[in-house]
């Protein structure tokens, strides 16, 4: 089924229910229907065909969400793009995938105008106190034309989307999913959380980051509710949000989890609507997942795995978190994970591995970039199927449930140990004070390099001596950081991930 479809059938069924609610503006599903119909056709009218590329560089707002269905129906390609991004990297974007149009907001133009800098890209933008935006075609204008659908001939396994990594490490890269990938993705998840349309799910995540933008997709494909929130900077707000619409799932990052932890002035219980509240990005120390199942003693708490590559790999069923609280889980439904060495022959329980993925939701590839392809998409079982190798070190236990270790690149070699970032970081998250911790490697003329840690403090009290006594009660001694730093905020990327990259970048080199 392609993405389209997802919210033409829930038009059809569900057409009076609201379907997203973006601040003051309320859409039912055959607005949102209607909506996208007609700016489909505008963007057919202005040039866009079937394949094209077609920027969405937006926040989180209702024209974002019209403006991904609309390209769809047009049969183009959409690349939901972080509104933060910059003009050199836009620019980039830009030529990277030859992109035909960008649909955007009028705060956001002199960016657009800036990276397109005379190029014959399409634009199409909000407009600004009532005017019509200069030098591009008025969004608003787009919704009052006629909604006919040229027919594009379009099947689920043509490209949909184009989503580009953060590029931590060198030049973003635009990953491939097809329509198909897109509803096995979707489908997958919204089983194992099980998903209805009675759900009302809150997302203050980026459209742009996948996390963000399949809350969208799944809501639509179930013909739930979607509340759109910008940010997650005034939590207060969104609670109140979250209590006076009923919310009844509630995705987050780590970086929100930590947030709410700190606050003082909330109790266990004080979102009563939530079902159901899911972490991914990046995984959830043990000891924050205990606290969190205390604020939210009526909502299962999914712990989970994925990127972007593939959207989603495992989940850890609610009723497992007392028994392996750090586990990621086991594969989610219709989808094989497991563990390999260097050879690709998997490995005994308890031994690192590489993490590989076979399922229906892996990309296709990188856009024209076959070396960076060939790297993580490798033969598989069959003939016609590719594997995706994350990158990623876990361990499997006896039992199938996955635990993350680390990045295969993140691995720190020092007095000749290997040492996991996570494990260490998981270790100062249990120290009382600390809300937020993260591990790197610093180059180090006799260890080779030295364990470093940034720390954000919760008490600020706690000092450094006593952070260093709880890590030698509970770390090898190889283990224990040999620098700590106190920070205000953790450097991230983009889509809000903490990035170690950035926090090696800012801690000089030991002497």
């Amino acid at each position: 089924m392609r993405l389209e479809q997802f919210l033409r059938d829930s038009a059809r069924l569900r057409g009076d229910k609201t379907a997203l609610i973006a601040r003051d503006m309320r859409l039912t599903y055959a607005e949102l229907d209607s909506m996208s119909d007609r700016l489909a056709a505008r963007l057919g009218d202005l040039g866009v065909g079937r394949g094209d590329r077609v920027l969405v560089f937006m926040d989180n707002c209702w024209e974002a969400a019209v403006s991904v269905f609309a390209i769809a129906k047009a049969g183009a390609v959409f690349s939901p793009i972080n509104p933060s991004t910059k003009a050199d990297k836009l620019d980039f974007i830009i030529g990277n995938c030859r992109a035909r149009a960008v649909l955007t907001q009028a705060r956001l133009l002199p960016v657009v105008t800036e990276a397109n800098d005379g190029g014959e890209l399409i634009v199409v933008s909000t407009a600004a106190g009532g005017k019509a935006p200069e030098g591009a075609v008025s969004f608003e204008e787009c919704l009052q034309g006629s909604a006919a659908m040229p027919l594009h001939g379009g099947i689920d396994v043509d490209l949909a989307m184009l989503i580009y990594t953060s590029g931590s490490t060198g030049r973003p890269k635009g990953v491939m999913m097809t329509h198909r990938n897109i509803e096995a993705a979707a489908g997958s998840i919204t089983t194992y959380l099980e998903n209805t349309p009675d759900d009302i799910i809150l997302n203050v995540l980026p459209l742009a980051f996948d996390y963000g933008l399949y809350q969208l997709i799944m809501s639509i494909k179930m013909g739930a509710t979607l509340v759109l929130e910008k940010s997650f900077s005034f939590p207060q707000a969104i609670f109140d949000v979250i209590r006076a619409e009923n919310v009844t799932g509630f995705p987050l990052v780590p970086t929100m989890a930590a947030l709410i932890l700190q606050m003082r002035d909330i109790k266990p219980g004080f979102l009563p609507s939530l079902r159901y509240v899911t972490n991914t990005a990046a995984a959830l120390p043990p000891a924050h997942i205990a606290r969190l199942r205390e604020l939210f003693p009526g909502a299962r708490l999914y712990s989970m795995y994925g990127l972007t590559e593939c959207k989603r790999c495992t989940y850890l069923p609610p009723a497992e978190l007392d028994r392996r609280p750090g586990s990621v889980g086991i594969a989610i439904p219709n989808t094989e994970a497991f563990v390999v060495d260097d050879l690709g022959q998997p490995v005994p329980p308890d031994t690192p591995g590489e993490l590989v993925i076979r399922g229906p939701h892996v990309m296709q590839g990188y856009w024209e970039n076959s070396e960076a392809t060939n790297r993580m998409l490798r033969p598989g079982f069959n003939p016609w199927e590719k594997l995706l190798y994350t990158g990623d070190l876990f361990r499997r236990d006896a039992e199938g449930f996955l635990y993350f270790v680390g990045r295969k690149d993140d691995i720190i070699k020092t007095r000749g140990e290997k040492v996991a970032p996570k494990e260490v970081e998981a270790v100062l998250h249990a120290c009382p004070g600390v809300a937020e911790a993260v591990v790197i490697g610093i180059p180090d003329p006799i260890l080779g390099h030295a364990i470093g840690a940034l720390i954000v403090l919760s008490d600020p009290n706690l000092t450094q001596r006593e952070i260093l006594r709880h890590c030698q009660a509970n770390l090898e001694d190889f283990m224990v950081p040999k620098i700590i730093e106190f920070r205000s905020e953790l450097p991230r990327t983009d889509t809000g991930k903490v990035s170690r990259r950035l926090a090696a970048e800012s801690m000089e080199p030991t002497q």
